[in-house]
Order: C-alpha cells, then structure tokens, then sequence
C-alpha cells in the first residue's frame, strides 16, 4: 500500500486570504499575481526552506487541462519531486488555479465594470 501525504490543512490555511484576494481582484494580473502568492505561500508551508519557489516556478494557465504550469527546475528537484508524486498537493494547487482561471474569465468577460471601478 503506497502512502500518500495530504495536504488539505495547508490549503485551509492559505485559501481565505486568496479568496479574498481574488474576489478583490481588478485585472487577471492581480488574478494571477494572488495566484502565485497563495501557492508560493502554500510552498512555503509544505517544503520549508528545502525548495525555493522563484516568480517563473508555478504559472496560471488557463487554457491548460490544470490551468497551472510548474517550471522543469521544480519538477526537476528531487525534494519537490517525491512529495507531488506522493500527495495531494497536485491537486490541492489545481484547485486553486480553477478557482483563479474562473475568476480571470469573469474579469474578461465583465471587463466594463472593472473599468468602471478604475475610473472612479
């Protein structure tokens, strides 16, 4: 039987402040900039200070399967490799990434009003 690592309680940390963030947010850059702080955050719990997490590490893409990219460095590091293969963790930041990439598409969709904000 093959254990896996759940990762839900770091998640439970980090998502209301990224809600909160990304309900605020103006622009699908500040979509994706609270995107990158929340998993970078998340990170942060997860590895310690055994994986440095860089800007370029993790991407929002919305048009991939995930809507999220990680950076051959990362996936190429073996303290970052064993525990996304052995957890929850893939899973965890893809959930956030739906939830950015929704929140981006109502911000394209919605432009006027977030313009209309802007201009106030």
């Amino acid at each position: 039987m093959v254990r896996r690592l759940s990762f839900t309680k770091y998640e439970h940390e980090v998502l209301p402040d990224f809600r909160q963030k990304i309900n605020m947010a103006e622009s699908t850059r500040d979509v994706r900039n609270s995107f990158y702080h929340a998993a970078s955050e998340l990170f942060d719990n997860v590895f310690g200070d055994a994986v440095r997490i860089d800007y370029d590490d993790i991407e929002l893409v919305p048009d991939c399967d995930d809507c999220f990219v990680i950076s051959d460095r990362l996936r190429k590091s073996t303290d970052f490799a064993t525990i996304w293969k052995d957890s929850d963790l893939p899973n965890v930041v893809a959930r956030m990434a739906r939830s950015a990439t929704n929140r981006c598409k109502r911000l394209e969709k919605h432009s006027e009003k977030t313009d209309a904000k802007i201009r106030m």
